[in-house]
């Protein structure tokens, strides 16, 4: 796809659009602009680069830019994993990390509008004050929800309140064209037509940007209780998910992490929360459960419940995270994953398929030996309740272009183990550019291209985040 450069005259105009101080060229543009949170899918500099405040704004910009045929990414904080809000064309990065305000409540209606640059902390933190709760809760608490709806986030909440497409009741969009929709009502149903709401949701800044968004919110638990279960191995211990369920014990949270990640984890942070050894037995793998309830009657009897189901489960114990400093310290700990691994890793790569529960198991055996047939490191956690794993490839001593020959030896064949256990390429993480050939193999190809078919009719130039998802022009 033939696309323009900025010219001096078009910077000018842009320029005008948001006034000085907030448009950049050259040396003036962050470097951070260039690359997400996985370098390892490469750095693309912008021509220019351009923090918008309003909806106004973001039109006007767009207006010009569809006009010179200039592609445009936009960006939030940055904290993605596939390459997703990475300039892959030069061209524009349009950034709302600016448009951070937190607008209105409505308490009868339990909305609340927000600007897209809201952090995901401060949503959280605010509504809190409120009395409610936003429940999506991806890992990474410094993204922007405009970032979060973009990439339909998960996190570790879903197994109970779903992911973030659960909680958009609306938004603003500005078109490719710099036209204004707005997409959705403030209403827990409808039955109107094509959603275009959920289809913006997840589409990765590839079909419109996103200026304002109402979210759904609900009223915060009165009580919580984390329980830790360890167990030997880690087929034990992802048996036992179905039995959490199974039992109605609806809880808010079940996290796996093996006992690698735990010793890692414990080293970096100086906070060994999890034990390692429980009863003079080794532990393989453990879950994190968290429940919620209105009172503490309701939590003991879910944590009786709880352990009388892990006795007959080949479960080490069960161990109650009792106080708020433990809780804090546990969940610190769990966040940390990630943190851990990028601190002790020189090259990083990164899958967050999602499997059935029961074929968990399955997966990480044999994705663990494909890791050892290559010569890879793989580390790996993630959200039992629903079935996705994080997986990291890491390397401290192989030449970059040696680790990607071999990390795509193990993506190659891990992409085709999860279609085979009729999994999805990804879970949370989205697709961007690292992603896209896995997604057309996963998808097939009738699905593929209409996805590209509805790609044009929002863009047809192909000016927004150009080569991600499904955009094959970059390729052309």
């Amino acid at each position: 796809m033939p696309y323009n450069k900025i010219t001096p005259e078009i910077a000018a105009r842009l320029r005008a659009c948001v006034g000085e101080g907030r448009f950049y060229v050259k040396d003036e543009i962050d470097p951070n602009y260039a690359h997400d949170e996985m370098p390892i899918y490469g750095k693309y500099m912008p021509d220019a680069a351009v923090d918008v405040e309003t909806t106004e704004e973001v039109s006007a910009i767009m207006k010009i830019c569809s006009e010179n045929k200039i592609p445009v990414t936009c960006r939030g904080a940055g904290t993605g994993l596939v390459g997703g809000c990475v300039p892959l064309a030069g061209g524009l990065v349009l950034c709302t990390k600016r448009m951070n305000k937190i607008l209105a409540y409505d308490m009868d209606n339990l909305v609340v509008r927000i600007q897209p640059g809201v952090l995901l902390k401060d949503l959280a933190a605010d509504a809190l004050r409120h009395g409610l709760m936003y429940p999506p809760d991806p890992g990474e608490k410094t993204a922007t929800v405009g970032g979060n709806i973009s990439t339909n986030a998960g996190g570790m909440r879903a197994v109970k309140y779903g992911v973030t497409r659960d909680y958009v009741l609306a938004m603003t969009v500005v078109l490719a064209d710099g036209r204004v929709i707005e997409l959705g009502k403030s209403v827990s149903k409808t039955s109107s037509g094509y959603s275009l709401l959920h289809l913006m949701i997840g589409s990765e800044g590839t079909l419109g940007i996103i200026t304002e968004m109402t979210m759904k919110l609900i009223p915060n638990p009165k009580c919580d209780v984390s329980c830790l279960v360890p167990f030997r191995t880690v087929e034990d211990c992802i048996s036992f998910v179905p039995h959490i369920k199974l039992a109605n014990l609806d809880p808010q949270s079940i996290e796996f992490m093996d006992a690698d990640i735990v010793a890692s984890s414990a080293a970096f942070t100086g906070n060994p929360i999890f034990p390692e050894r429980v009863r003079q037995e080794d532990v393989g793998a453990s879950l994190l459960v968290t429940f919620t309830g209105y009172d503490e009657d309701e939590l003991d009897q879910k944590m009786i419940k709880l352990g009388e189901l892990a006795k007959s489960a080949k479960a080490l114990d069960v161990l109650v995270v009792a106080t708020s400093s433990n809780k804090k310290n546990a969940w610190a700990a769990r966040s940390s994953f990630l943190t851990v691994i990028e601190a002790e890793t020189k090259l990083v790569d990164e899958m967050d398929v999602v499997v059935p529960v029961d074929k968990i198991p399955a997966f990480l055996i044999y994705i663990r030996g494909i890791g050892e047939e290559v010569g890879i490191r793989l580390r790996n956690f993630g959200h039992a309740g629903d079935g996705n794993l994080h997986i990291y490839c890491c390397s401290n001593d192989l030449e970059e272009e040696e680790f990607k020959r071999r990390v795509k030896i193990i993506m190659d064949k891990a992409y085709a183990k999860c279609a085979e256990l009729e999994g999805q390429v990804s879970g949370e993480h989205s697709i961007g550019h690292a992603k896209m050939v896995y997604l057309r193999e996963s998808v097939g190809e009738d699905v593929f291209r209409l996805m590209g078919a509805i790609k044009d009719v929002f863009d047809p130039d192909h000016i927004l985040n150009p080569g991600k998802v499904c955009d094959s022009s970059l390729l052309a």
